[in-house]
């Protein structure tokens, strides 16, 4: 007898699994929201270098003007520079990071075969803000020399979900899911809106950061914790769906960025989109798994009561009944699936190292590593390289998150009729046809182009929702939210390296898409 016994007595997804999954999937959406928030908060709009004194002339190619604001919508650097007169008679040659004095200019045309005196920006820009009318990037001036700092804002987002996947996937195993999930779900609140109000670059770092490690914490055991309050009939669609919440938060992302052109504005409406969830989260019950395997089993027939109660169900199992015989005799909860694994002290402390404790253990761990790091590749290339591919990029990050939905379902059909490996093998191939594919299409076909980027997104998507659940049942319950997480850390060792990639579509559009190739061929 086993605990998954409860569900055959209880229901697999009855009225009690029911209210609670929805409630914790629902804060899922916020870490949607907050990793895919970077694409519109760093967005740099066309800009200009400007001068000092007033402009009174502009010129650009054949068009006239008087203000360098009406230019920018059109003006492209590589077709040359914007010409400028101001009141103090000066004739400047601006681009985007450099100016150009022409010295005794004998009239003002866009033409100059002169003598020039070239320097760099000092500072003072003008942005386009048709598209855009406040990012951190126009109100931190970061381009030119700066523009690295930008581009440092997702990587480093990353790598504070690198942290905070192992860190709170550990304390999970140790402490109970359900303080990580309240301490987490508050925290994505408290800093989210804090984000809004940073004043300097530095501080921003540092609060997304740390937002980073929030909200990778709470997906990281959200997962392990759905999975052990649902039953092994129905688990297959409830893990695959956190991924749907997920989804459901990139296009919340694309909405409010299409809606909302001010960045702290768009910071805190996104931040205050999931807050309900902290009026109800702290009435969260500990799973019966997490019970069990600490001994607490006064605790876990109380929660067995309260589900029969609330399913219309009497109760008629017993906490005890629910261990091994030699489990009882040493009062130890052993939850392990598998014959062949060892049962382990629940008292013992758990590290990395556990998730290599037998040959059969380290390769299955390496194996599942690299699928967790080919998926978040790919992931999020296809993620933020989406708005890289031409049209409307608050569109093509809408239908980014959008196809999404469509893929947890194919892939849960999938896993149900043909089984695991052989959902996920398919799943990545098809991901590479379409990188291939993608690599040859005319640049002016955008429409194709999007197309197969949605097409890879779909496929990756089937592979990379497949995975957590593939995890939590590989490992046992006491070192399973470990395993999740150490598995979350590889997978965002991937998401650190593909921002990198994404920007490599400034060499080439699809060199993205390349990289992404040369990993997924082995």
């Amino acid at each position: 007898m086993t605990v998954e016994r409860i569900f055959d007595e209880l229901g697999h997804f009855n009225r009690f699994q029911a209210c609670l999954y929805f409630a914790a999937v629902f804060q899922a959406i916020a870490c949607g929201i907050h990793y895919l928030a970077s694409v519109f908060l760093v967005e740099t709009p066309n800009f200009v270098c400007s001068v000092p004194g007033n402009i009174t002339d502009v010129l650009y190619g054949n068009l006239t003007g008087s203000s360098l604001e009406d230019f920018m919508p059109v003006f492209k650097s590589k077709t040359g520079p914007l010409v400028v007169r101001t009141a103090e008679g000066e004739q400047w040659e601006l681009s985007r990071c450099r100016c150009a004095l022409r010295i005794n200019p004998k009239e003002f045309t866009y033409d100059f075969d002169g003598n020039k005196t070239v320097k760099t920006c000092d500072g003072n820009f003008v942005y386009d803000h048709s598209e855009v009318y406040q990012s951190i990037v126009t109100d931190w001036d970061l381009v030119c020399e700066k523009e690295w700092l930008a581009k440092l804002c997702q990587p480093t987002f990353m790598l504070g979900v690198l942290i905070g996947a192992l860190v709170f996937g550990d304390i999970a195993d140790r402490v109970g899911r359900v303080r990580i999930l309240m301490f987490t779900s508050l925290c994505q609140f408290g800093l989210g809106v804090t984000v809004a109000f940073s004043g300097n670059y530095y501080f921003f770092m540092v609060v997304r950061f740390l937002l980073a490690m929030v909200s990778s914490g709470y997906l990281v055991v959200v997962f392990v914790y759905v999975t052990e309050f649902t039953g092994i009939k129905v688990r297959t669609w409830t893990s695959m769906h956190v991924h749907a919440a997920f989804a459901v938060g990139i296009m919340v992302v694309a909405l409010t960025g299409y809606l909302v052109r001010v960045w702290w504005i768009y910071q805190i409406i996104l931040s205050i989109c999931t807050s309900p969830f902290l009026l109800f989260c702290w009435k969260f019950p500990e799973t019966p798994f997490y019970l069990m395997a600490k001994g607490h089993y006064k605790e876990a027939q109380t929660l067995l009561d309260t589900i029969a109660r609330f399913n219309g169900l009497e109760c008629r199992l017993k906490a005890e009944e629910l261990l091994e015989p030699e489990d009882r005799e040493n009062g130890r909860a052993l939850l392990e699936q598998e014959a062949e694994e060892q049962p382990s002290q629940t008292e013992k402390k758990l590290s990395i190292v556990d998730l290599f404790g037998s040959w059969r253990m380290a390769g299955r761990t390496c194996t599942v590593w690299a699928i967790w790091f080919i998926g978040s590749l790919g992931y999020y290339v296809f993620s933020l390289g989406s708005v890289n591919l031409g049209g409307n990029q608050y569109i093509n990050l809408f239908l980014a998150g959008a196809v999404e939905l469509p893929s947890y379902l194919v892939g849960c059909f999938a896993m149900d009729r043909i089984g695991r490996k052989k959902t996920c093998a398919p799943a990545l191939l098809l991901a590479g046809v379409a990188c291939m594919l993608i690599i040859v299409v005319p640049a002016d076909i955008e429409a194709l182009a999007i197309a197969l980027c949605m097409t890879g997104k779909f496929a990756i998507a089937i592979a990379f929702g497949l995975i957590y659940l593939y995890t939590c049942e590989l490992y046992p319950t006491i070192i399973r939210s470990l395993a999740v997480g150490s598995g979350s850390m590889m997978c965002r060792v991937g998401s650190v390296v593909a921002p990198f990639c994404v920007y490599l579509a400034d060499v080439w559009i699809y060199l993205p898409q390349v990289h992404v190739l040369l990993w997924l061929v082995p």
